[in-house]
């Protein structure tokens, strides 16, 4: 059957646009989601923790309605965003800032907590947005807070998220093929924020944390998407860190950035360069993910 194109790694046929126009006779009355999440259905055109790719599904019906193949009911509902429109900030939370300056060992038992979807969320958002750096962006795609407490006071932060779909150091050092990445980069994981709070002083910390949070990561993971990680990764700022707590958790410097951003059109770095560090989460993660 002739191909007449391919969207988002999918071939599609003459028989599949025959399929689609069939499928928009016999729903006269439904909108462009509505025949979207039909088209999923009957394709099983899901994302690995099977929810309908909705949203990819609907870029493919546009893509061939302006083609002329197909004819898409007029839209029923558009957005339209205010101008200027910006993302809430998260709000300051209040929180004990006394100074914590002891021993690892005199700090007592830590308690890591998963608090995406937790009454405790705003207190991790309003953290990060306060005393990072970078300030809080909302994360896209699988996601996951954690909040590191001595007893019940809140010492670190560690955000992670959905891995780059392209980044050379990490990608030469896994040694997987184009298939292979896009088949398998869900099984990675990037720490986007870790945060000591600045009131604490306590040697050692950050490493400690560090470690623990990498062996307790896959099983949080896959609690919540149904899948584990076998690897993590990060960017360290080079002009602002030296990435030793990382190092000292068993981190691997691979490489830099290009420093050209995932939207980049002009070939030219735009931004700074990042030292990338990767770490391994089970002695098998090539196996794992160059495998199909």
């Amino acid at each position: 059957m002739k191909t007449l194109l391919t969207y988002r790694h999918r071939t599609v046929t003459l028989h599949d646009v025959k399929f689609i126009q069939k499928l928009i006779a016999e729903n006269p009355g439904a909108s462009r989601r509505a025949l979207s999440l039909m088209l999923c259905s009957e394709w099983n055109w899901v994302q690995p923790n099977g929810t309908p790719r909705d949203m990819v599904c609907r870029g493919l019906l546009l893509v061939l309605h302006r083609a002329g193949h197909i004819e898409l009911p007029a839209t029923k509902w558009t957005f339209r965003a205010a101008p200027n429109r910006q993302r809430r900030r998260p709000a300051a939370v209040e929180v004990d800032r006394t100074p914590v300056e002891c021993s690892l060992a005199e700090l007592g038992p830590l308690r890591f907590e998963q608090v995406r979807r937790s009454a405790a969320e705003p207190v991790f958002d309003g953290l990060i947005e306060s005393y990072h750096y970078l300030g809080y962006i909302q994360p896209v795609g699988e996601h996951l807070k954690f909040l590191v407490y001595a007893g019940e006071r809140p010492l670190a932060c560690f955000a992670w998220s959905s891995a780059p779909r392209h980044l050379g150091p990490r990608d030469r050092y896994i040694g997987w093929s184009p298939e292979a990445r896009r088949q398998n980069i869900r099984f990675i994981a990037y720490n986007s924020r870790f945060l000591i709070l600045p009131w604490v002083k306590v040697k050692h910390l950050a490493s400690h944390v560090l470690g623990r949070m990498a062996r307790m990561l896959p099983a949080e993971w896959e609690k919540l998407y149904g899948h584990p990680v076998y690897f993590a990764e990060t960017f360290v700022d080079p002009a602002r860190f030296r990435g030793t707590c990382y190092r000292a958790a068993n981190w691997i410097w691979l490489g830099q950035t290009t420093g050209r951003g995932k939207a980049d059109n002009t070939n030219r770095p735009n931004r700074p360069l990042k030292d990338v560090l990767g770490l391994p989460l089970t002695s098998r993660f090539r196996c794992l993910l160059t495998r199909p």
